[in-house]
């Protein structure tokens, strides 16, 4: 499906990707609407801008509807406004892995200490490939974990 998202999400043992990234951006995200059966998010990714839409995760596939159109940043602004508290701030490393992306989150202001690598597959049927040393324990199915709620109870206050 053209909309779907599967990824993978996990904790880091150290911070050897940083020297593997091909490319980092700085991050900074709203959200509008954060009920567990959907979010609705707003983010300024370096000098871009995008409105974001998901459903809840499937648990047993991991899959969720995710619908996102790049809008004009200076709309993005006006949007932020809007937002409920605690904006997630972080930078997210680029790296190549054995014909995948994975996408590690430093996480900055009211998440900051917190660090989580994404591998998103193509297909429910995809397996992962091995794991570089410095990806750790698995947290895709962890709530606290996703953006949403860490906009809502950020890392530094568990």
């Amino acid at each position: 499906m053209h909309n779907t998202e599967i990824e993978h999400k996990f904790l880091l043992r150290n911070t050897s990707y940083r020297s593997m990234a091909q490319h980092v951006y700085s991050i900074r995200q709203g959200y509008l609407c954060t009920d567990p059966e959907r979010t609705i998010r707003i983010r300024q990714k370096d000098d871009k801008a995008y409105l974001t839409i998901k459903s809840k995760t499937d648990k047993q596939t991991l899959a969720k509807f995710e619908w996102e159109r790049e809008i004009n940043p200076a709309d993005a602004q006006e949007i932020f406004r809007l937002c409920l508290p605690n904006i997630i701030e972080k930078q997210r490393y680029i790296i190549p892995w054995q014909g995948f992306i994975i996408e590690v989150d430093e996480f900055h202001g009211v998440n900051e200490g917190l660090c989580l690598a994404e591998i998103e597959v193509p297909s429910i049927n995809m397996q992962l490939p091995e794991l570089p040393d410095f990806i750790g324990e698995e947290v895709s199915l962890d709530y606290r974990y996703t953006n949403s709620y860490l906009a809502t109870k950020p890392y530094t206050t568990w």
